[in-house]
């Protein structure tokens, strides 16, 4: 199964041609001459009113929900395109037809225009666009900059902590690579800043040559920073000069019969060479570019990145946009567009196909950015062959996900035959509960789509109600099942195919399992009752006996209880499915524990008061090592006897 990254597509930067091609998706909108007339009316008055400058314009439906954003260089054009009802394709039609009203913001450059619309897209996540519904956080290198001794971590999320950040990379096991060959490489530290500050004598890391050990002085602060200096000049895109400088210092070394030195920098310059030729395709004359290609085959669209920096290979990932009948260039355009909104742009932007205005596109990123941008279609030469390979790999990646969907597909008809429902199955939503004796209880949802688990969609519901008795399994369900379907009637009224996208995947579920017997399955069954839900399907799980897989017993209101084969391809479904939700609700439940100990302070545990914690503390120096401690060495900690460190032991390890 895999994770959903979802996309619509865009309009075109010509402001005199009709809006783009849409392809038509499963659902339908069954509208009457009077409504498309309303539709239009609606946009011909806002026409009126528009000025000839370049902006941002939103459609927006009756219930106030944001159909389509978009930018134009002539706001009084553009949106005059959509009164011309018979030049219209299908669904832009219907979504003409479904505009109660209209709202503008007027920018001062076309330029400024297109980053607003992208931002907006991202913010407002309307039906009608291309839209990276399911972003990537992906992880960047960060040398900090808040100690006198900079540390090599990896980073992911907000670039809130001082220091220069250098990235993107596709993938966690990429920017592990790269620490590990540059710990070699410059001798930077990786430790936490605590650890940093209590040692007395250098750690393996040194003895292994793995780091120049500032934290005991084995190098004074002037030669820290030389190797903190190579490392952001190596991760900027100046490795050449950074070899060539390595290796005239280990030529002067050996020239010098201090063969020892010599021999450093040759291990650091084979650290280095290293890096730039395990990575599979390395371009010899691109330092630093970013690569997409587009592919469409079977009404789906794949987009392929490959991050390249410091002329090495950063890893690849793949998207998977919903774009519709929209051309490639015109997806790839909005897409981009969308990608470099929070994220740093290369200098080099290399695309497989033509986007809409590349000009307009490489203006607004190098605005961005502060510095030029250039993005480009290369038609030869090396260049075009890492398209080329970025190509190959969209085509092999849709290829896998239209196989994936096919396979999924089948296994949401199965669980649709099985229990019998009156629809297709394209929402199934599965919920757990997570605590120890009571405590910290979290409730949580996964949800599965006909592409997988769409891990953008999970919810984690922290238990707050004073009324539920600890361990209240059933309390603890309504709870849950209660907040979360009171906000799907109050956000999404309409459960009609309206609201679906083209794999009729929607905000409603058309399946709900429980992780429980009977008993849970009534407690979510009367809480819908008493919110006029009554036309979701439920079903209850029951673990077998001792906890057996394969030996789930399922109930259905109204139905006897039965078993499955123990073979059935459905069963297998279901038990990933709970497997999921019980990995998501325990996760979630760890943390929230964790968290609680860090703010309440390990007091929380019987026999540990404000001394203890301090001897811990300045024994472990983390949180995170007395959880790890085995139970001789909490034993050693002074102050803390046998029967408090095996309190400590067991607090960490239950569940």
């Amino acid at each position: 199964m895999t994770d959903q990254d979802d996309a619509n597509p865009s309009e075109p930067a010509d402001d005199t041609a009709p809006p783009p091609e849409l392809e038509d998706g499963e659902e339908t909108i069954d509208f009457g001459a009077d409504e498309t007339r309303r539709g239009a009316e609606v946009v011909a008055a806002m026409v009126k009113l528009l000025p000839n400058g370049p902006g941002v314009y939103r459609m927006l439906s009756a219930a106030g929900d944001v159909l389509y954003v978009g930018k134009a260089k002539s706001l009084k054009k553009r949106v005059a395109n959509y009164t011309r009802l018979g030049q219209l394709p299908t669904r832009i039609l219907r979504m003409v037809q479904a505009t109660a009203s209209m709202e503008f913001v007027t920018t001062k450059t076309e330029t400024e225009a297109l980053l607003l619309e992208a931002n907006l897209i991202k913010q407002l996540r309307p039906r009608f666009n291309v839209l990276l519904r399911d972003d990537k956080s992906f992880p960047y290198i960060l040398i900090t900059g808040d100690h006198a001794s900079p540390q090599l971590v990896k980073h992911r999320g907000a670039r809130s902590r001082k220091g220069r950040y250098f990235g993107p990379f596709a993938s966690a096991s990429a920017v592990g690579h790269t620490i590990n060959a540059m710990q070699k490489a410059f001798l930077i530290r990786t430790c936490s800043d605590s650890e940093f500050d209590s040692r007395t004598r250098p750690c393996m890391q040194f003895q292994i040559k793995r780091c120049a050990a500032p934290c005991t002085g084995e190098i004074d602060a002037a030669g820290y920073a030389r190797l903190v200096t190579e490392a952001e000049d190596f991760l900027s895109g100046k490795s050449r000069q950074i070899k060539e400088r390595l290796a005239a210092d280990m030529q002067a070394a050996a020239a010098d019969l201090d063969f020892e030195r010599a021999a450093v920098y040759r291990d650091r310059l084979a650290a280095l060479s290293h890096v730039q030729s395990h990575q599979g395709i390395n371009p010899q004359g691109v330092e630093e570019a970013d690569v997409f290609a587009v592919h469409q085959e079977a009404g789906q669209t794949c987009v392929q990145v490959f991050f390249f920096r410091t002329g090495q290979n950063w890893g690849n990932h793949a998207f998977f946009p919903k774009a519709g009948g929209a051309e490639p260039g015109e997806a790839l355009s909005s897409f981009v567009a969308q990608f470099y909104d929070d994220k740093p742009c290369p200098s080099l932007v290399l695309v497989s196909h033509e986007l809409e205005d590349m000009g307009l596109m490489a203006e607004a990123l190098s605005e961005r950015a502060g510095r030029r941008i250039e993005v480009v279609e290369p038609k030869r030469g090396e260049k075009r062959d890492l398209v080329e390979h970025a190509l190959q790999n969209a085509r092999e990646a849709l290829a896998r996900r239209l196989a994936d969907t096919s396979s999924q597909l089948k296994l949401l008809d199965g669980l649709g035959k099985v229990f019998e429902l009156p629809h297709p199955v394209r929402r199934v939503e599965v919920y757990d509960n997570a605590h120890i004796m009571g405590t910290n209880a979290v409730g949580g949802m996964i949800v599965a789509g006909p592409t997988g688990f769409v891990k953008n969609q999970y919810r984690k519901f922290n238990i707050r109600s004073e009324d539920i008795t600890p361990g209240d399994d059933f309390g603890m369900m309504a709870e849950v099942m209660t907040r979360r379907f009171s906000r799907l009637v109050k956000e999404h009224v309409s459960r009609a195919a309206a609201n679906r996208d083209e794999d009729g995947f929607g905000p409603w579920p058309d399946l709900v399992l429980i992780d429980g017997g009977a008993g849970q399955l009534s407690a979510a069954k009367a809480m819908l009752d008493d919110l006029g839900v009554t036309d979701v399907p439920l079903v209850g799980v029951a673990k077998g006996p001792d906890r057996d897989a394969g030996r789930e017993r399922f109930f259905v209101t109204g139905k006897s209880d039965f078993m499955l084969p123990t073979r059935d391809p459905v069963l297998y479904f279901i038990q990933r499915l709970r497997d999921e939700a019980h990995r998501f609700a325990n996760g979630s439940h760890a943390v929230r524990r964790s968290k609680q100990i860090s703010e309440g302070g390990l007091q929380e545990i019987a026999g540990v008061g404000p001394t203890r914690k301090r001897a811990l503390l300045n024994h472990f120096g983390t949180l995170k090592e007395i959880e790890r401690a085995a139970l001789g060495d909490l034993e050693k900690v002074p102050g803390v006897s046998a029967t408090t460190a095996k309190a400590i032991f067991d607090f960490f390890r239950k569940g």
